[in-house]
């Protein structure tokens, strides 16, 4: 079967890794938005997929007992290809989904509706979507509802990058603070792995910092005593 892929879609599978979530703990916040969705729209199974090269990956799930699944049979996977509400009213009948082991096989699937989890960069991480043994379909009231929920799922995810970025920052300036081996003659800086790095690279990579050569006005002094009155930049 062949997997659906998005149109960048190295892109996204950069974008998902940066919210370093995928086998990430149940939490409660997730698994609340599962089950509240589960009950605005009266199905069984509710779930927080999130699909990455080979698989899609659950971080709530309510009546669904497996982890994850191949993204070969990912409904959500579909669902991805769009920004709007992804609907299968009746998977025996659609000829995308007829012959999926999902519908064919326990647990039965026959109906579908998935919401993108779509980052503020345009990627779709995956969905919050709900599912039925039976054939149905959702009204303007609940397709309302779940495209809220959906947010509120993106919501928290951002909340969990940015707070990842910030660990990242903290530890950045936590390995600044502390005493750096600097060569007393060319002024590399060791790294602790063996290499010795020009100033300018080190500071770009742990700090993202780059520098502007100038020169002070007492070394201009030293050097031009002639324009000891000049002033950088002037």
């Amino acid at each position: 079967m062949k997997v659906p892929l998005t149109t960048h879609e190295s892109e996204r599978l950069a974008a998902l890794k940066s919210y370093q979530v995928l086998d990430s703990a149940a939490e409660q916040s997730y698994d609340d938005i599962a089950a509240m969705a589960a009950h605005v729209c009266q199905v069984p199974i509710a779930l927080v997929s999130l699909v990455d090269e080979a698989r899609q990956w659950f971080k709530a799930k309510v009546g669904w007992q497996q982890n994850q699944t191949p993204r070969e049979v990912a409904f959500c996977a579909h669902a991805m290809l769009q920004n709007e509400p992804f609907v299968v009213r009746d998977a025996v009948k659609d000829k995308r989904f007829a012959a999926n082991p999902l519908v064919t096989h326990s647990p039965f699937i026959r109906f579908y509706a998935g919401f993108p989890l779509v980052t503020p960069e345009g990627h779709a991480l995956g969905t919050l979507c709900v599912l039925d043994q039976a054939a149905r379909r959702l009204s303007a009231e609940q397709l309302q509802a779940m495209q809220a929920l959906a947010r509120q799922v993106m919501a928290l995810l951002e909340n969990r990058r940015v707070l990842a970025q910030l660990a990242a920052a903290l530890e950045h300036i936590k390995t600044l603070q502390k005493m750096l081996p600097v060569c007393g003659w060319c002024n590399r800086i060791h790294d602790g792995k063996g290499v010795w790095n020009e100033i300018e690279s080190f500071m770009h990579e742990h700090a993202d910092v780059d520098f502007s050569h100038v020169i002070c006005p007492e070394c201009l002094q030293k050097v031009r005593p002639d324009e000891r009155f000049r002033m950088i930049g002037t």
